[in-house]
């Protein structure tokens, strides 16, 4: 008798599970598909108002064309405006509501199972184009057979995918396991960049109590599993940034005063709230349980990351990147190898905290226009501010 192992296992209660899913799927079916229901996910529940979903409701609304937008959270205390249905996403709402649904809009995976009708639209909009990290078949042997098998699964499920460049458009099948429908959009959480960050620069220093004059550094470390053993875990170790040195060395090569902004994976964000970061500083502000990133970029005036594909979306306003990887190979040898030589890009890279000071005292804005205006054009970037009018029109032409 053969043993399985753990993995084969669980891979085969999921697809246990997933027949029974999509089983009452089907019995649902005898509820009408509603022609103005619209339901939005972000991040299986997890997310709330925010990413690529965000901005596709916003235009929705703008039109003002009496559609029923539902949105699927998993902690009903999130905010959204006024026009948006928030719904609990249990399991039975979740099954109603999408089998009742005209149009699904989604930013991360469906669950093996979901049944979706010919007569429905599913467009996937995913949360990221142009990104550091290798994404589905690109981890190679690193990619778990679950994930390919839920990735496979969402893929088939999609009519279509929105892509904002050449380049995304070229790995989309390897990527996403997808070979359907590309939709050259642009990013929809990228419009922000373009029509609407002087509000955002307003609103959020009005709503952090900061003065309009003072500059805002954004710190956005991408996420780590917990399995992984580089100088910081998601779960247990904090930045290694030395954010003093880096607020100064802004102060020095820009001028006036600044303030961090310190976005972290909300599972360490939870994490350092009952144990602080040792090397904090006065002057920053914990904003990683703001639902909507590219919100606080474009309320910001410089980004540091490391492997976080905001790095790709705030450039389109020649906002100023600069790379901290202080644990590359580790990182690399977990998750797989990069997406990009990170040489090859418009952004200047550190290993350390003498690196990152370095790099920013040597800033060039003329020299940076120009590495991104040669990138973007290299590789037929579309960030032109219409990106969710765009998908809004894909949704109001399906019939």
């Amino acid at each position: 008798m053969k043993i399985l192992s753990n993995e084969e296992r669980y891979i085969r209660k999921r697809k246990w599970e997933g027949y029974r899913t999509n089983l009452f799927y089907r019995l649902l079916q005898v509820f009408p598909v509603k022609k103005k229901k619209i339901v939005f996910t972000t991040f299986e529940g997890d997310g709330g108002y925010c990413c690529n979903p965000r901005y596709i409701a916003e235009e929705l609304l703008k039109r003002n064309k009496e559609f029923e937008i539902i949105w699927l959270v998993n902690n009903m205390e999130k905010q959204f405006p006024n026009g948006i249905k928030k719904v609990k996403n249990t399991f039975l709402n979740r099954a109603y509501h999408l089998t009742t649904a005209k149009v699904w809009v989604d930013n991360s995976r469906k669950a093996v199972g979901t049944a979706k009708r010919k007569s429905q639209l599913y467009i996937q909009t995913w949360h990221a184009a142009l990104e550091f990290k290798p994404v589905g078949k690109f981890r190679g042997k690193l990619f778990p057979r679950i994930a390919y098998l839920v990735s496979k699964y969402d893929s088939k499920l999609a009519d279509y995918v929105i892509s904002n460049s050449e380049w995304y458009t070229k790995v989309i099948p390897e990527m996403l396991l997808y070979d359907g429908d590309i939709v050259k959009t642009g990013s929809p959480r990228c419009d922000i960049f373009m029509k609407g960050r002087e509000d955002a620069y307003k609103y959020m220093r009005e709503r952090y109590h900061i003065q309009q004059e003072v500059k805002i550094a954004l710190f956005a470390p991408t996420f780590r599993g917990g399995s992984q053993k580089g100088n910081r875990q998601v779960f247990v170790e904090e930045p290694t940034l030395d954010f003093a040195r880096m607020a100064n060395a802004l102060e020095q090569k820009f001028g006036g005063t600044w303030i961090v902004f310190l976005r972290l994976h909300p599972q360490l964000a939870a994490q350092l709230s009952q144990f602080p970061l040792k090397n904090s500083i006065q002057n920053m502000i914990d904003v990683s349980q703001a639902d909507d990133m590219n919100e606080l970029a474009a309320a910001s005036d410089v980004l540091i990351t490391d492997y976080s594909s905001s790095a790709f979306d705030v450039i389109n306003m020649q906002m100023p990147v600069f790379i901290y990887a202080d644990d590359l190979e580790e990182y690399t040898e977990e998750r797989g190898r990069l997406m990009w030589d990170m040489n090859s890009l418009p952004f200047s890279v550190a290993r350390d905290n003498d690196e990152l000071v370095k790099n920013i005292a040597e800033f060039d804005a003329e020299e940076y226009k120009r590495k991104v205006d040669e990138f973007s054009q290299e590789h037929g970037v579309i960030e032109d501010g219409h990106a969710s009018e765009r998908v809004v029109e894909l949704i109001e032409n399906f019939r």
